[in-house]
């Protein structure tokens, strides 16, 4: 199975490492809008191309792993790329999911490619953990807590304001409200009731502090919603403390069963990592095998977890399945 990635920064890079992993698979060509002479990848003796040149080759990929961002990058790459490959991506906007699958399923079902979207942890392993508790528990309900971890939009947002030069932000969910969920209680939550935001700055020398943090805990939808704690430390700090990308989170689905509700039931599905993009280039990786079976198939059109067989995603046959995982 040729495999093509498309984008090499953080999730780019977990991908190559992926497929290193993965003995079905063979890293084909990384494409790149950067200069490919620029660009130093981790695996010998495979082509770095740019994306100029990528109608080269569309009869050597057989799956086109996007590593692009959600807010500008899928939005145009996938719906384009589905026109000439079989492609993954890892789109997170989920109040524009919807959206976004209109988008690919038109130029993908025109195309006759597979094209599967918004694989990763959240959307992805999380949504099916959600759907399979919910039918499961249809008398319930959903709680999702994400963190201890780097938020890497929120991180960006603060290095936008002025004076900045760096900032992590960590999101951090909130035990007691865990604890009441996993307690069987079905607790109404709000966004402060289930996590926390602790930022660390950087700030220029002579900035003013006071005005940094006020425009960090204040900022609409990103940190206005939580209780915030703003951190200044030194650029060494940042770069000794906060230089990895840690994340994870928990689902979490309360339910009742039995005469009168009277049994409390609680499925948890948790995650928790020391990489990121590691960890999601991993699942967008097991992901691009089903999408190569599903063309194999003679499938087509848009695609998410939901559309795909668990059998799909693992390398074993089904004798090894029923024999050691059912």
């Amino acid at each position: 199975m040729k495999i093509g990635i498309y984008g090499y920064g953080n999730l780019g890079r977990g991908v190559e490492d992926s497929v290193k992993r993965n003995a079905d698979m063979e890293l084909a060509a990384v494409f790149t809008r950067r200069d490919p002479a620029s660009l130093e990848i981790a695996t010998e003796n495979v082509p770095v191309v740019h994306t100029d040149d990528i109608d080269e080759w569309t009869d050597k990929i057989d799956v086109m792993i996007i590593c692009g961002g959600s807010a500008t990058d899928l939005p145009e790459m996938t719906p384009a790329l589905s026109e000439k490959f079989n492609v993954v991506d890892s789109y997170d906007n989920h109040s524009q999911i919807s959206v976004h699958y209109k988008n690919v399923n038109d130029k993908a079902e025109k195309s006759g490619k597979v094209a599967l979207i918004s694989c990763g942890w959240d959307p992805g392993m999380f949504s099916l953990n959600r759907l399979y508790a919910s039918a499961i528990l249809p008398d319930g309900n959903d709680y999702t807590f994400w963190g201890k971890g780097v938020s890497q939009g929120h991180s960006d947002a603060i290095r936008r304001i002025d004076g900045v030069i760096d900032a992590r932000q960590y999101t951090v969910p909130v035990e007691d409200a865990m604890n009441r969920v996993r307690s069987g209680e079905a607790p109404e939550l709000t966004a402060r009731d289930k996590h926390k935001r602790e930022c660390f700055v950087v700030a220029e020398e002579g900035a003013d502090l006071e005005r940094i943090r006020k425009e960090i805990v204040t900022m609409p939808a990103y940190f206005e919603p939580y209780d915030t704690t703003v951190t200044f430390i030194t650029m060494e700090e940042m770069k000794r403390d906060h230089s990895e990308l840690p994340h994870g989170g928990s689902v979490i689905r309360t339910g009742v069963t039995g005469k009168d509700d009277c049994n409390k039931q609680v499925i948890e599905y948790s995650l928790k990592l020391d990489s990121n993009p590691e960890f999601t280039g991993s699942v967008l990786t097991c992901y691009a095998r089903a999408v190569y079976r599903m063309a194999q198939r003679g499938e087509k059109g848009c695609k998410t977890v939901f559309d795909v067989a668990p059998a799909d995603i693992i390398a074993v046959s089904k004798e090894e399945l029923l024999a050691h995982m059912l």
